[in-house]
């Protein structure tokens, strides 16, 4: 149970509720079967491609490793959020504790930047391998890919653990009710009586810190393959290379698309429905954890054939 006083205010309650989608209470009627067939949608392309990386010898190699990665923080990051999103709309199971939504705002911030962190990664395996494809096997290797993966998760733990510390060390009298489907940052912190600037700085500082630097490294990566592809005289070579990028750049696309969009109509929210953001922060944590696996196997033939292989033994 928690207690908080502020002065001639004093509440006690050991949760909060999630206002979701109040003002536009049809969104929950409309919203739940794709949302739900989303999550079946991405849990099971996922796994899928964990099984068969897992399962093809042929697949164990830096680059698939990496998506591997990829892949099993897509689906944490679903897990964490769209149940409970979905147990809203279907059963009014608004309550969410406080060491959960702490929690879940802990899962949310970290890998969502270990995302942005692995698509950087990512970018700099394909620009070796463009750029510098002898020197790719002796540089993209086994221990690259273990040092790059402790690198992303120490990382991102270490600059957003900060967040759901700052927001759980806040007094919080009066309302509990969180107006939000997720346990946002900022939706829960300004339930808080006390000032939150803090908290808003670090925000803003955090995030433009982790997912600006990531963005601008991933564009240098792609400056220099774009530059090296350009050069290359041998018929079908630009093709070829083009094609081995075109679905990492496309992942990038959905990930960053999402993202600013939500950035933006947190920049208009005055002039919109304050469900709209909402919405948009629901999507891209379903959205593109749906279509990368997808992506990945409708376009690169190894993956395809090895699923093709694990269906033909009856897996």
């Amino acid at each position: 149970m928690a207690a908080h006083q502020n002065g001639s205010i004093s509440t006690e309650f050991s949760d909060f509720l999630l206002n979701c989608f109040v003002r536009s209470p049809s969104w929950q009627h409309w919203l739940s079967l794709p949302l739900s067939f989303l999550l079946l949608l991405a849990l099971g392309a996922n796994i899928t491609l964990l099984i068969t990386i897992w399962l093809e010898a042929s697949l164990h190699e830096p680059m698939y490793y990496l998506l591997s990665l990829l892949s099993s923080l897509d689906t944490v990051v679903c897990l964490t959020v769209i149940p409970k999103v979905l147990a809203i709309f279907w059963f009014d199971l608004r309550s969410i504790g406080f060491f959960a939504c702490f929690f879940q705002m802990f899962i949310m911030n970290s890998f969502f930047a270990m995302e942005s962190c692995t698509f950087m990664v990512m970018a700099y395996d394909r620009y070796v391998a463009i750029c510098h494809p002898l020197r790719y096997p002796s540089i993209i290797t086994d221990q690259f890919i273990t040092k790059a993966a402790i690198f992303i998760l120490s990382r991102s733990v270490f600059l957003t653990l900060p967040i759901p510390i700052l927001s759980g060390r806040l007094h919080y009298c009066g309302r509990n009710i969180i107006e939000n489907c997720i346990c946002a940052n900022m939706s829960v912190s300004r339930l808080s009586c006390n000032d939150i600037t803090i908290n808003r700085l670090y925000q803003f500082a955090g995030g433009w810190t982790l997912l600006g630097s990531d963005l601008i490294l991933i564009f240098l990566s792609y400056t220099f393959i774009l530059r090296a592809v350009l050069r290359l005289k041998a018929q079908g070579a630009v093709a070829k290379a083009l094609s081995t990028c075109g679905s990492h750049f496309i992942l990038i696309l959905f990930f960053s698309t999402i993202l600013l969009v939500f950035v933006f109509t947190l920049v208009v929210e005055k002039k919109m429905s304050s469900d709209v953001p909402v919405l948009l922060n629901v999507l891209h944590h379903v959205i593109p954890a749906a279509l990368n696996p997808i992506v990945y196997g409708v376009r690169t033939q190894e993956i395809k054939q090895g699923i093709q292989r694990l269906l033909k033994k009856g897996l």
